[in-house]
């Protein structure tokens, strides 16, 4: 796979996704806390990753970790969803300390070349309607609005990517 970073990523950036393991939950919890706590105040309540019970998730879904030389950079949570005939990404997220580098870009690659591993017709995602950076993120990459409704608690804005 071939990814661009950003030129603020290290030239000796040395990236490995990997099948995230127990010992690799409080990262992954630590960086979930760190990146979405900002929206706390704008939902009225923690966003849904950060209470998620990530023992259960790493049980249930595929979990990976993007280390860069060995630091976990980001994480990304999907599974193969039969209601859409879709790969879904759960959660995708980057050390607040590591964004702009093109991490999250970088996982979002791999969901959608692991997709077309499974033969799978495209991608979907969902993001709290109140997270409008990642509204437009989503869209830069190619993703299409495909609804927004109540659900959990939480107003939420679906997406979904064509893969060819």
């Amino acid at each position: 796979m071939t990814i661009t970073l950003s030129p603020r990523s290290p030239s000796d950036s040395k990236l490995a996704l990997h099948k995230a393991i127990v010992e690799d939950i409080p990262a992954i919890k630590e960086m979930v806390d760190a990146a979405y706590s900002k929206y706390i105040e704008r939902i009225g309540k923690p966003p849904a990753p950060m209470t998620e019970d990530w023992d259960h998730v790493l049980q249930t879904y595929e979990v990976l970790v993007l280390r860069d030389n060995e630091r976990i950079v980001g994480s990304i949570t999907c599974h193969q969803d039969e209601q859409t005939n879709s790969l879904k990404i759960d959660n995708v997220v980057v050390d607040p300390t590591a964004q702009g580098r093109g991490y999250g870009y970088y996982m979002i690659n791999h969901a959608e070349a692991e997709a077309q591993n499974q033969r799978l017709p495209s991608v979907t995602l969902f993001t709290n309607v109140k997270m409008f950076e990642n509204i437009g993120f989503y869209a830069k990459l190619g993703f299409m609005e495909t609804d927004r409704r109540m659900e959990d608690g939480f107003e939420r804005v679906y997406f979904c990517k064509k893969l060819s």
